[in-house]
């Protein structure tokens, strides 16, 4: 099962989801903005980032201009809190499956959560119509 963290003016999560469902997977989306996330769900994302809070946070949406405020002095507690209170402040898409997270819409990036007995399977039988086609073309040659 697949999380999609998302907002409806949001045009990257929308990508993301057809993405997601086109590969037939299933995907639980929640909208940020009118179900906020709470600080126990914003911890365990943050567990799953490479760079922690910058990874996440929005730096170009207006409630970060709003809030001037300087993110390097506060405390991770604190961070944590002004993002339960403002979701605007948070990076969307947000994609997990518990195990692997993307943060935004990337083309190459999100096909990680396509399992990797489909992925092997699909890339066997992309091989094996590419040597078909091979095959085809000599002959006909």
């Amino acid at each position: 099962m697949i999380e999609l963290y998302s907002s409806s003016s949001c045009t990257s999560c929308r990508k993301a989801k057809l993405w997601l469902e086109k590969q037939g997977l299933t995907v639980i989306e929640r909208n940020i903005i009118n179900e906020p996330l709470n600080e126990a769900e914003i911890q365990r994302i943050l567990c799953l980032t490479e760079f922690g809070t910058d990874e996440i946070i929005s730096t170009r949406s207006k409630v970060y201009a709003k809030l001037a405020l300087d993110f390097d002095t506060l405390t991770l507690s604190e961070l944590v809190k002004i993002m339960v209170e403002y979701p605007n402040l948070l990076r969307r898409p947000i994609i997990t499956d518990g195990k692997k997270l993307q943060i935004g819409y990337n083309e190459e990036e999100i096909h990680q959560f396509i399992p990797r007995e489909v992925r092997k399977l699909t890339s066997l039988e992309l091989s094996e119509q590419l040597f078909c086609m091979d095959i085809v073309e000599k002959r006909f040659a």
